[in-house]
């Protein structure tokens, strides 16, 4: 049977509500419907209703005046240059359409920082947190290698999924978990340093122990808060630049 993926609630109200601005049922400066009017059009609870309109207020869709209701700003300037975050744009990443090659899959004791974003051996002396799979893979860009990727997944997560093959992943780690283990990442959270490269990320990356590394730590939830796995990714400090762009509301 073919696997289907299905948006959370919320999520399917946000698209039906853009769509509606951006098709001119709901013009700039008009009032949304209620809570409750949302509720019973899309069969839902209110705290859904609730948590879609949080979402496009922050993103700059509507805003919401004490007392009146949620009137429509429209679609936002920044629209056309939003982009997948990149915790998010990770989860989706389909190996076979890059350069690169799967360096380690293997069962081993994840570094201090990974233990304590997944709570496996955050307070147990280093060596003797819990084992995880590792799946570390060097991606390449114009024949130079450009970051290091490298997975995180508690055994019974990892189990009857295949991430320890060898062979690139086709179509990303989130719906390839939904249709092997029915697990549904809701969100991420993400986190970003500059450290010093560890010995196998000078190696891999071909910098010096003195290059500074971006390190991009993800960590993949379920709705309920609880972790499913880890993501940490090393980018040569020389070769990157981050930029943001974000509606002023």
């Amino acid at each position: 049977m073919a696997y289907e993926y299905t948006p959370p609630k919320y999520a399917q109200v946000i698209e039906a509500i853009q769509r509606r601005i951006e098709g001119g049922e709901y013009p700039p400066g008009s009032l949304l419907p209620s809570e409750h009017q949302l509720a019973d059009e899309f069969g839902i609870a209110r705290p859904t209703v609730v948590r879609a309109l949080r979402v496009l207020r922050q993103d700059g869709w509507i805003e919401t005046q004490q007392g009146k209701g949620s009137f429509v700003r429209g679609r936002p300037a920044l629209a056309a240059m939003a982009s997948e975050r990149r915790g998010q744009a990770e989860l989706d990443r389909d190996e076979s359409k890059e350069p690169g090659e799967l360096v380690e899959a293997r069962m081993t004791k994840p570094p201090r920082r990974v233990a304590a974003l997944l709570g496996t051996g955050a307070r147990e002396p280093l060596g003797t947190g819990r084992e995880l799979l590792c799946r570390r893979r060097l991606v390449r860009a114009d024949g130079e290698a450009s970051e290091l990727v490298t997975w995180w997944v508690p055994a019974e997560v990892a189990e009857g999924t295949g991430l320890a093959d060898p062979a690139p992943l086709r179509g990303g780690v989130r719906a390839h978990l939904a249709k092997r283990k029915g697990i549904r990442i809701d969100h991420v959270v993400e986190q970003v340093t500059a450290p010093l490269p560890a010995a196998h990320e000078t190696k891999l990356l071909g910098i010096t122990k003195t290059t500074p590394v971006l390190a991009l730590y993800v960590v993949a939830r379920e709705a309920s808060g609880q972790p499913v796995l880890a993501l940490d990714i090393a980018m040569p400090g020389d070769r990157y630049e981050l930029e943001d762009a974000y509606q002023i509301s």
